[in-house]
């Protein structure tokens, strides 16, 4: 008969990132609000397979800041007087009156993610921190037979491995980072994603010539940073562009980020869905703040003017191969406007080449073919971000990522963080008092073929 789930609750986080972190707030200050009333809250249960609470670590670079206003926080446009905005964390932190001082909408980097942990250390009793869900699937005993309002999760902690039981599922797994076709990482071939781990494991004065592949914010911080901290090295910018492009972030643009843009998007046409990402993906993907991009161009010309040249610009080009050749790797770059191709060696190379959206069909086994598609062959997710599946999956899947064809540019940003993770946990609460609530879709336009 298999394991059944000694433990059912009514949700469980798979992922504790920002994204999972602000749905527990939203379900706590729920919980909080029906304190005394006949209203309880929903029970939580959050699993995360790093040790501890990361966020983009490895892009902690010095004096980097956030690309948007601390008030898009974990909860703030959600709940304007929540104990866990980030103005609390300020106060908290004995800094309120100095970030005020400062005259800055943007913290740096590394503020936020120490706001992060503050707020993470709030739920330490709902998170299971080096523990893994391996599988999702149905209750043995309803394979065949009536549905049962809640899924089994296989979940592994070390060697140890257990099931645990929930009535709804939020699946916030992270972005998968993308590397170009045919090249692999090791200990000289990087992805952004793993910067400063892999850069604190060499030694500085070996990395004497260095590429960084990419045109957007993460390519453009990288490529700053080596040339600031290796003096004496090559510094190599690959970007298949003629130069870095600018991120619009004035303000009419913006608005794509607002939470009614996500309406406009959800309930358009796939005319006006594919007007969104055709005029406004220079919001967002591919991109470069202005102050850094003119940083570079800064440091480019001094060397122009002092007859160096150990910042070089490899424009219109991409990596065509990386090999290794003996003690080096060798890498294969293909100028496009000539077709002709160039080879460096170079001691380390990284790639900032973005990443692909979350895909948790992996990770739903066999609930898989519970989860209904559209003509091509993507999710079909509600308004509320849930997956619609078939009678037999009555269990409330919910995903923080992977919706950028139903919900647009924010599916997976922080922009829209703390209105997404409100949505989801009134899904949740409203499900559980109302289960047998329509879904609410995206109606079918006349003459739509997607």
């Amino acid at each position: 008969m298999g394991t059944f789930a000694r433990e059912i609750h009514d949700v469980v986080g798979i992922g504790f990132g920002p994204s999972n972190l602000s749905l527990a707030i939203a379900l706590d200050e729920y919980r909080t609000e029906g304190a005394g009333s006949s209203r309880s809250g929903p029970s939580a249960m959050f699993f995360e397979r790093q040790s501890s609470f990361g966020w983009h670590r490895n892009m902690l670079l010095p004096a980097t800041t956030m690309q948007i206003s601390f008030m898009k926080d974990l909860a703030t446009f959600r709940n304007p007087v929540s104990p866990f905005g980030f103005v609390s964390y300020l106060h908290a932190s004995g800094r309120l009156t100095q970030f005020v001082n400062n005259q800055d909408f943007f913290p740096t980097r590394q503020e936020f993610h120490q706001y992060l942990e503050w707020a993470a250390a709030g739920f330490a009793d709902r998170v299971r921190y080096g523990t893994e869900v391996t599988g999702i699937r149905l209750p043995a005993a309803t394979e065949g037979g009536a549905a049962e309002p809640y899924v089994e999760l296989e979940v592994r902690t070390g060697s140890t491995t257990r099931v645990v039981g929930a009535r709804n599922v939020a699946i916030s797994t992270g972005l998968v980072p993308r590397m170009p076709k045919g090249v692999q990482r090791d200990e000289r071939v990087w992805h952004s994603s793993e910067f400063l781990d892999r850069y604190s494991r060499r030694n500085p004065s070996e990395l004497n010539t260095v590429a960084v592949v990419g045109a957007g914010q993460s390519a453009a911080e990288i490529t700053r940073y080596l040339y600031d901290e290796l003096p004496h090295a090559q510094v190599y910018s690959i970007i298949p562009s003629y130069g870095y492009c600018v991120a619009d972030d004035t303000p009419f643009a913006n608005q794509i980020f607002d939470p009614g843009a996500v309406d406009t998007y959800f309930f358009g046409t796939d005319r006006s869905r594919e007007a969104f990402w055709h005029y406004h993906r220079n919001t967002n993907y591919s991109v470069v703040d202005d102050e850094v991009i003119r940083d570079l161009y800064r440091r480019s010309y001094d060397e122009e003017v002092r007859g160096l040249d150990r910042l070089r610009f490899l424009n219109l080009s991409r990596v065509d191969q990386v090999k290794r050749a003996g003690d080096e790797t060798r890498v294969s770059v293909l100028s496009l406007p000539t077709d002709e191709t160039r080879e460096l060696d170079v001691d380390a190379i990284v790639f900032a080449t973005g990443y692909d959206a979350m895909e948790p069909t992996a990770l739903l086994g066999d609930l898989d073919r519970h989860c209904l598609r559209d003509e091509s062959g993507r999710y079909r997710v509600t308004r509320d971000y849930r997956l619609l599946t078939a009678p037999e999956l009555s269990c409330g899947i919910y995903l923080q990522g992977g919706t950028e064809h139903t919900h647009g540019l924010t599916s997976s940003l922080l922009s829209n963080l703390a209105v997404r993770s409100g949505e989801i946990a009134e899904s949740i609460i409203g499900r559980r008092a109302e289960p047998a609530a329509e879904p609410l879709l995206r109606p079918v336009v006349a003459g739509e073929t997607g």
